[in-house]
């Protein structure tokens, strides 16, 4: 039987419990063993058929499941059971009535199941009794999204990320109290009040724990901060391919890049974020970045815990927002991602960002040629196949587009006694062309964005007032004919 890592069964102290040192992130490998056969779990869909929220209506409760289904198929579980559960009241103490609760009780002990998985958020009161009506471990929606980013994250920041959301998680299962363990009584007699509850050293111990893992996050977010400014100083803007979980971004992040990241057809493929240079038609060059997958109900706590990791699409110039256009949920998927980006304070109607209508090769003649024309006739659109590379070169260009108003074309002619400042913008210019003169000088076209403009302007001022120079006279120029 499964050791179960989200609910609290036991003292947390040093030496005994759970030993979140070394537990922390690895909680996959309890529920699933190579060596092993994989554990058979049941997953149950609670349906309230009452709630009119903004979720429950963007999704049909078969869409729900299949999610759900392909959740636990992440980390390799073995589904063999899978409900959806009408619920037109809501019980406390259980989620569902005692009848119900007693048919599941009896199709878990026929089908041998070891692992409940409940696609809703139980409070631990909730988890607790239906884990002791079952007699089966029971994992809810967030308890399982944790255990998928535990066993993907890679990078030290991810493992950290991770551990933070999962220590943060546990802290509100601490339901028992362990009075056996209880410290005890200070002073004489009835004098002194009660010492430290188990529960109360648990938690103290938990918070310690979340407190050193802030610490760390703290220096790898500064280090992070750093590597920004650097991109900030450097004269390749950044893309950031944003989108729901499964919806082709690292496959299209492949294509474009000519990369080689774990793209496969499985939710949170990927986790940690990736950065590649991409060179776009015009010569230009880009910094294109891939970001961790969304979801719907995504924990509050695991996006404040990669907030240092989902910020660098606010750094991003230009943001592309990839549509599995395929999926029949294609719709609720979009508003989903919308929503944890507005959580992080930004919002995805700029013109400076791009929808990518991806998956095409998998619509029938009708529905391909209704996307066409939807991309064709919007200018932040674009229809692509990130699987067969259709599309991708007509993004790329889109995208180039973009950063057209962004760059200040300069042009200058340079004898052979600036060579250091030929140098210099053949470093950090874009689509640098160049003319040589009889008498032996430089006429150079060559375009720069803000940041390096000003960087020429203050290194060669001479140089930057006759390109200014020349770009009046040929304005004039333009004027008068």
């Amino acid at each position: 039987m499964p050791t179960d890592k989200t609910t609290y069964d036991g003292p947390l102290q040093e030496g005994e419990g759970v030993d979140f040192d070394s537990q922390q992130g690895k909680a996959h490998s309890e529920f699933h063993n190579e060596a092993e056969a994989p554990t058979r779990v049941c997953v149950l869909t609670p349906w309230f058929k009452g709630n009119r929220s903004a979720e429950n209506l963007r999704r049909t409760p078969e869409e729900r499941m299949s999610e759900a289904v392909g959740l636990a198929a992440a980390i390799k579980l073995d589904v063999v059971q899978s409900q959806i559960i009408p619920l037109s009241t809501v019980r406390p103490a259980t989620l569902m009535g005692t009848g119900k609760l007693e048919e599941i009780r009896l199709m878990l002990a026929e089908e041998e199941i070891e692992l409940v998985i409940m696609d809703t958020s139980l409070n631990p009161g909730q988890h607790r009794n239906l884990e002791r009506a079952w007699k089966v471990k029971v994992l809810d929606r967030t308890g399982l999204i944790l255990e998928i980013f535990g066993a993907r994250a890679r990078t030290r920041e991810g493992r950290l990320q991770v551990d933070l959301a999962h220590l943060n998680f546990q802290k509100s299962r601490l339901v028992r109290s362990w009075t056996h363990l209880e410290r005890q009584r200070g002073g004489a007699g009835f004098l002194g009040g009660p010492g430290e509850t188990q529960i109360e050293s648990d938690r103290r111990f938990l918070e310690d724990k979340i407190i050193r893992l802030n610490k760390q996050l703290d220096k790898v977010k500064r280090t992070r901060e750093l590597h920004r400014k650097n991109r900030r100083d450097a004269p390749y803007p950044v893309v950031a391919l944003v989108g729901y979980t499964n919806s082709g971004k690292s496959t299209l992040f492949n294509r474009m890049a000519e990369a080689e990241v774990m793209a496969e057809d499985l939710l949170f493929a990927t986790l940690d974020p990736t950065m590649r240079a991409v060179t776009l038609p015009s010569g230009r060059r880009i910094i294109l970045s891939d970001t961790v997958g969304f979801i719907s109900d995504l924990p509050t706590h695991l996006v404040a815990a990669f907030r240092a990791t989902l910020e660098e699409v606010l750094e991003a110039k230009v943001v592309v927002h990839v549509r599995d256009i395929s999926h029949p949920e294609t719709a609720a998927q979009k508003l989903d991602v919308i929503d944890v980006l507005e959580q992080l304070g930004m919002a995805l109607e700029d013109e400076k960002n791009i929808e990518v209508l991806n998956k095409i090769d998998l619509l029938d003649e009708d529905g391909r040629a209704a996307v066409l024309n939807e991309a064709e006739l919007s200018a932040n659109k674009s229809a692509v196949s990130a699987m067969t590379g259709e599309g991708v070169d007509a993004l790329l260009e889109q995208i180039d587009v973009l950063f057209a108003d962004t760059e200040n074309h300069l042009s200058l002619t340079l004898t052979p006694e600036d060579g250091a400042a030929m140098a210099w913008l053949y470093r950090h210019g874009q689509n640098v062309e160049q003319e040589i003169t009889e008498e032996g000088d430089t006429i150079l076209d060559v375009q720069l964005n803000l940041a390096n403009l000003g960087r020429f302007e203050k290194q060669y001022p001479k140089l930057a007032k006759q390109a200014q120079s020349n770009f009046e006279n040929a304005t004039n120029l333009d004027a008068d004919e």
